[in-house]
């Protein structure tokens, strides 16, 4: 039933807990408050994601970011909304000052954890480290402020107009849940690739205080004191001052904050739709810095070492036929450089997700150098597509040599290409003298996860040969699971259809490397390592 209530007299000090005195009708009145809880769920779904997104971008493990992240706001947002019981008689004032907040902390929340991550050494143990702590304690302050705004504003459509409760909340959870899907559509079709996560972020916070702003000062300024709509608009333009300034020296953070993860000889820096891509180093001069890609935060290749790993991986592959060759990821042209210089190699197919990756090591200097201008060669197709999605559907001559060089299994995006079904499809493709080699992770950092991957190779079908690589201690150890701190070690298997482990020797015509003259010792060193009893990694089940 709606009740009406008859408005209070001119000069009346302003009514908390009655019928709320407007400037507009009614009716007007309440879809203004709809349109602000609408833009309010955008925003903070906003925060959520750009959280996940960017504690996911630094780790790589996604799952456990989002579970954390989303748990911790959740959580947040039930002690907000009881929290917000104490504010609903300064409904106006309280609503104006959680958006002040809340824009504060949830457009600078970006800034803030790359700040930690740059300065302070990277994210360190499991839970250890500054970034990690911060960002849950960013998702704990946003999921309070978020869990006090649909309170306040059901108090606040309730004194505009009485109604019964279910239809108020059916109308308000309606608004929040339309305007969480144009903020979760927004955040990866338009503002991360447009503005980036820093600016997409300030800009988010900049919505979020102007929304609530106009709907307190604008709509309710005759339930505020003079004292309290002073406050308001100078907290809000505060806010906004904070922000704007942030947005303008986002570009020189960035810069900073690359020198201090990277070093001061950033050459690139390149976000894709698939990840961010950093250049150093590599210019050639005497005495500089030696080439360093870097993916996401991840020396992906670099210095003296990425020679001995790319050697590791792919030449005991080719010891037997290798006229077709098919490299998975290897978007750099490092892991073709290696196959090319062998003789007999007739076409190598490189199957990369990243066509940013492909533009790069084609045309800078640096890289392209670095790769000997594989991707140019005419024996070199390359193909941009999802490596599981492209096995599914590929067809024609089977592979003598297929090189999966992958992120590695403690990277959750990479997980399904260390499952036993993208193994079955490697099988599917590869002639039955073939040879299979792939980048396991490190050894003695991860024997777990690395036998793990020799357990999902023989449920697929696969006879193994471990072996492992150590670097040569002269720089941080390249590959594509490195982080900061992590051993200078890569472990590989080499797998061949059937129950017979394929013999491990780099085969005649390969390049003179101590790590290929080692293979034997190094084998022996990976089987020391060796974890029984493990399950095979599926894609509904993974185990790393």
């Amino acid at each position: 039933m709606i009740e009406t209530h008859t408005p209070a007299p001119p000069g009346a000090p302003p009514a908390r807990t009655g019928p709320a005195r407007l400037p507009v009708r009614p009716g007007t009145g309440r879809f203004l408050v709809l349109v602000c809880v609408f833009v309010c769920a955008a925003c903070g779904l906003v925060y959520e994601l750009e959280l996940v997104a960017f504690a996911s971008y630094l780790t790589g493990d996604s799952v456990t970011q989002a579970s954390v992240v989303l748990s911790v706001m959740v959580f947040a947002m039930g002690i907000g909304s009881l929290g917000a019981k104490r504010l609903r008689r300064h409904a106006a004032a309280g609503f104006g000052a959680v958006e002040s907040a809340l824009a504060l902390v949830g457009g600078c929340s970006a800034m803030a954890l790359y700040a930690v991550f740059a300065w302070t050494g990277g994210w360190g143990g499991m839970w250890a480290g500054g970034p990690r702590c911060l960002l849950v304690a960013l998702s704990l302050i946003i999921g309070l402020l978020i869990g006090a705004e649909i309170p306040l504003l059901m108090e606040l459509t309730q004194r505009i107009r009485r109604q019964d409760a279910g239809g108020a909340v059916a109308d308000l959870f309606a608004a929040d849940y339309v305007g969480a899907l144009v903020g979760g559509l927004a955040f990866p079709f338009l503002l991360l690739p447009y503005l980036g996560q820093l600016t997409g972020a300030l800009l988010t916070g900049t919505v979020n205080v102007v929304a609530g702003g106009a709907l307190v000062l604008g709509l309710f300024r005759r339930d505020l004191t003079r004292r309290a709509r002073w406050t308001l608009l100078l907290a809000g333009l505060l806010v906004l001052g904070i922000l704007a300034t942030a947005a303008a020296l986002s570009g020189d953070f960035e810069r900073a904050a690359r020198r201090a993860v990277y070093g001061t000889d950033v050459r690139a820096a390149v976000r894709t739709g698939v990840q961010e891509i950093v250049l150093t180093g590599g210019t050639g001069g005497t005495g500089g810095r030696p080439l360093g890609l870097y993916l996401d935060g991840r020396l992906r290749a670099g210095g003296r070492d990425e020679p001995r790993y790319h050697q590791a991986l792919v030449h005991p592959a080719l010891a037997g036929p290798h006229a077709r060759v098919l490299v998975l990821g290897g978007g750099d042209g490092l892991a073709a450089r290696e196959v090319l210089r062998r003789s007999g190699v007739h076409r190598v197919d490189v199957v990369e997700l990243d066509p940013g990756l492909v533009d790069l090591a084609r045309r800078d200097p640096g890289l392209s150098a670095a790769n000997g201008h594989a991707l140019a060669d005419p024996r070199v197709h390359v193909t941009t597509a999802d490596a599981l999605t492209w096995l599914r559907e590929a067809q024609g001559p089977a592979y003598d040599v297929v090189i999966a060089d992958l992120p590695g299994p403690g990277v959750t995006a990479g997980t399904k290409l260390y499952s036993q079904e993208f193994y079955g499809l490697v099988r599917r493709v590869l002639a039955a003298d073939g040879r299979l080699a792939v980048h396991a992770g490190p050894v003695t950092g991860r024997p777990r996860a690395f036998w793990t991957v020799a357990a999902t190779l023989r449920a697929a079908g696969f006879a193994t040969s471990p072996y492992r690589v150590p670097g040569d201690g002269s720089g941080p150890a390249a590959g594509p699971d490195r982080t900061s701190g992590a051993p200078h070690d890569w472990g590989f298997l080499l797998a061949a259809p059937g129950r017979t482990p394929p013999a491990l020797r780099p085969g005649p015509g390969h390049p003179p490397s101590p790590a290929l003259a080692a293979l034997a010792s190094d084998a022996e060193a990976a089987e020391r390592t060796r974890v029984g009893g493990l399950r095979a990694s599926t894609l509904l089940r993974p185990r790393y």
